[in-house]
C-alpha cells in the first residue's frame, strides 16, 4: 500500500489509493466499472449499471433520516492519461504511482488521476462510513467525462431520484461552484498528400517541450504557451526565409489540455542550412525571453535528421502552417456579468499524422451558448478557408447559475460554521456534466466542491493533502444537514 493511505481521513485515502491502481483511460473504462461493481456486491450495496456504463449506488438514511430528501454524490471515473515524454507508462495497465512531496500528492511523472479520483474516493467512503449522518444517498460515477461526457449524455433512464447534487469533480478547496461553461470540438482534416523529398536539403527535427500545460478550461487564462502554435511559428519562418518542407509534424494530445509538446521534422535547401540555423538560434533565444514570466522551464531543441525520403505537399504544407499560426487560440472574451470569469474561449489541442490524414483538434468553451457558437464558427471559417474538410462534435451545455438553490444556502451555512469564514461562490470556465443532468432532471439542485488540485491534465497534476480532510468535513456536513 502507498504512504498516503496513512493520511486523514483514512477512509477517503485508502479508497483513493486503491482507485489509482485500476486503469481507467477515457473510453477504456471496463475496469473501473468491473472495480465498482465489485465493491457494490462485497459491501453489500444496492447498484445498478446502465447501457453506456456509469454506475450507481445506493444507500439507504441512516437511522432517523429516512424522512430526509435524496442526494446523488455525482463523480467521473475516467482520468486523463498524460506523461513527461521520458517516462514510460501504459495507462491501459500499469498502476499510477503515488508519492508525498512538499504537502502534496503527486505521480512518478504522469497524470495522478485525483481529476476525479478524489471524488469517487469520498463517494465511496460515504457508502462505508457509518459513523457518517445522512438521508438516503445516491452515488453516480459516470464513464468518459474527459473526452466527451458520454456518460452524462447517454445517462440510463431511471438511474437517478435524488432532487440535490453534488459534483465531486471541482479544484479548489473554499469556493462552491454553481455554474459552468459549455462547449464543443472543432475538428480539422487536410489530406496528408506527401511527394518525393528534394535533393540537396538538410534535415532537422525541432522539439517544444517542458511547458506548463493545463487544463484548457480552468488554465486557459494563465497565460500557458501552446507548443503546437509555437512549432508552427518555427515552421512559418522557415517557409518565409529557407524554403522549408515539412516532412512531419505532431503535437498536443486530448482536446480538453493546453498542448506541452510537440515537434516537427522539414528540411531546408543546404545552401541555406547556416542561415537557417542562425535564424533558429535567434528564434529560440527570443522566445525564451518571450515566455521566461510564464514558461520558466520552456524548452526548444533542433538536431539534425537524416534524409527525408517524402515531404508534404507543398500547397498542403502551406494550408496547414498558415491555419495553425492563423487560428484564434485561448482567451476570446471575459465575462461582464462575473467579473474575473473567462466567458469564451478555444484551445488548439493537437495535430496529428493520421494514415493519409493530418487531423487538428480544437475546443471551444463559453458560458454563453451563442457566443460558444460564434467562436466555433471562427476557428471554422479559419480552417475552411485554408481547405481543410471541417466537423463539429454534438457539443454540451453550459449550466447555468441558481444563486437561490437550496442545496447552496446549506452549503454556505455548513461551510461558515465549519471553518468561520465565506467560502466563494462562482461559476466555472471549465465544463462540469452539470448541465446535461440538468437537461435530463430540470428539478435538480446542484452545487460542486472539492479539495484543492493543481496542473490537472498535465502531469504536474497534484492534489494538496490538507484540503482534503476540509472537503471531508463539508461533504459530510451537507449531508447531514440537508
Amino acid at each position: 500500500m502507498s504512504a498516503i493511505t496513512q493520511l486523514e481521513p483514512r477512509l477517503v485515502w485508502e479508497q483513493f489509493d486503491a482507485i489509482t491502481r485500476v486503469p481507467r483511460p477515457s473510453k477504456k473504462e471496463e475496469k473501473i466499472i468491473q472495480y465498482l461493481v465489485e465493491f457494490a456486491q462485497t459491501h453489500g450495496i444496492e447498484y445498478q449499471k446502465d447501457a453506456i456504463g456509469n454506475v450507481v449506488m445506493r444507500k439507504p438514511a441512516t437511522a432517523g433520516m429516512e424522512d430526509h430528501p435524496t442526494v446523488i454524490l455525482q463523480s467521473h471515473m475516467d482520468m486523463v492519461c498524460e506523461k513527461n515524454s521520458d517516462v514510460e507508462f501504459d495507462f491501459e495497465h500499469d498502476p499510477i504511482c503515488t508519492h508525498i512531496e512538499d504537502g502534496w500528492v503527486k505521480a512518478e511523472g504522469t497524470t495522478l488521476g485525483a481529476d476525479c479520483g478524489i471524488g469517487m474516493a469520498a463517494a465511496l467512503a460515504v457508502l462505508l462510513d457509518e459513523t457518517v449522518a445522512h438521508g438516503p444517498v445516491e452515488a453516480l460515477f459516470t464513464v468518459d467525462e474527459e473526452t466527451g461526457l458520454t456518460g452524462a449524455f447517454e445517462l440510463g433512464e431511471g438511474m437517478l431520484t435524488g432532487k440535490y447534487l453534488i459534483n465531486l469533480d471541482s479544484e479548489d478547496e473554499g469556493e462552491l461552484f454553481i455554474g459552468c461553461a459549455g462547449g464543443i470540438d472543432t475538428i480539422a482534416t487536410f489530406p496528408a498528400t506527401m511527394v518525393e523529398a528534394p535533393k540537396n536539403y538538410a534535415y532537422f527535427r525541432v522539439d517544444v517541450s517542458n511547458l506548463l500545460g493545463g487544463h484548457s478550461g480552468d488554465d486557459i487564462d494563465k497565460g500557458r504557451v501552446n507548443s503546437v502554435k509555437t512549432v508552427a511559428r518555427l515552421m512559418w519562418d522557415g517557409m518565409q526565409s529557407c524554403e522549408l518542407r515539412l516532412g512531419y509534424f505532431s503535437g498536443g494530445n486530448l482536446r480538453n489540455a493546453i498542448p506541452r509538446e510537440a515537434y516537427a521534422i522539414f528540411g531546408v535547401p543546404v545552401k541555406y542550412k547556416a542561415d537557417f540555423v542562425q535564424r533558429y538560434n535567434l528564434f529560440a533565444a527570443d522566445l525564451k525571453n518571450e515566455f521566461r514570466f510564464r514558461e520558466p522551464n520552456f524548452q526548444i531543441t533542433l538536431n539534425e535528421m537524416p534524409e527525408l525520403t517524402e515531404v508534404l505537399d507543398p500547397k498542403i504544407q502551406q494550408s496547414l502552417i498558415y491555419s495553425i499560426v492563423g487560428v484564434p487560440n485561448g482567451v476570446i472574451a471575459m465575462s461582464f456579468a462575473v467579473p474575473g470569469l473567462v466567458e469564451t474561449s478555444t484551445n488548439l489541442a493537437s495535430v496529428k499524422f493520421v494514415d493519409d490524414q493530418i487531423v487538428v483538434t480544437s475546443s471551444q468553451r463559453s458560458s454563453v451558448e451563442s457566443a460558444k457558437t460564434y467562436v466555433a464558427e471562427m476557428v471554422e471559417s479559419v480552417f475552411a478557408l485554408a481547405g481543410a474538410d471541417v466537423a463539429h462534435s454534438d457539443g454540451y451545455p453550459g449550466w447555468t447559475p441558481n444563486p437561490e438553490s437550496h442545496l447552496l444556502e446549506v452549503t454556505v451555512d455548513a461551510y461558515k460554521e465549519l471553518f468561520a469564514t465565506e467560502p466563494k461562490v462562482r461559476a466555472i470556465h471549465a465544463g462540469l456534466e452539470c448541465g446535461l443532468f440538468l437537461e435530463k432532471y430540470p428539478e435538480l439542485e446542484m452545487v460542486s466542491f472539492g479539495p484543492t488540485l493543481r496542473g490537472v491534465h498535465s502531469p504536474d497534476e497534484r492534489l494538496e493533502i490538507a484540503t482534503v480532510p476540509k472537503f471531508w468535513e463539508l461533504l459530510c456536513e451537507v449531508l447531514r444537514r440537508i
